[in-house]
């Protein structure tokens, strides 16, 4: 499964990053959740090849799109069976 993350300001793709790890994916929308309530600069640095440096007044502006490319019905099962198991 691949997770996609897009951020756009003024019809300008700012970022369009696919992850395949689910936690990876999940930390790097917490630190933009968190740059936006805290009202800080996005600044990410993945070590490797992925730098990122928004400021805070434009990210304010951008429009964040998120989305799963693939999802099958075993997925959907194997969630659905976790979900039940901690009721």
């Amino acid at each position: 499964m691949s997770y996609n993350i897009k951020i756009n300001y003024n019809k300008e793709v700012l970022i369009d990053e696919t992850f395949l790890d689910a936690v990876q994916f999940k930390l790097f929308l917490k630190s933009i959740h968190g740059c936006l309530a805290l009202k800080n600069t996005l600044m990410f640095y993945n070590g490797n090849d992925f730098l990122v440096n928004i400021p805070y007044d434009i990210l304010a502006k951008c429009i964040i799109y998120t989305k799963t490319k693939e999802y099958t019905l075993t997925d959907h099962l194997v969630t659905k069976s976790k979900m039940e198991s901690l009721v």
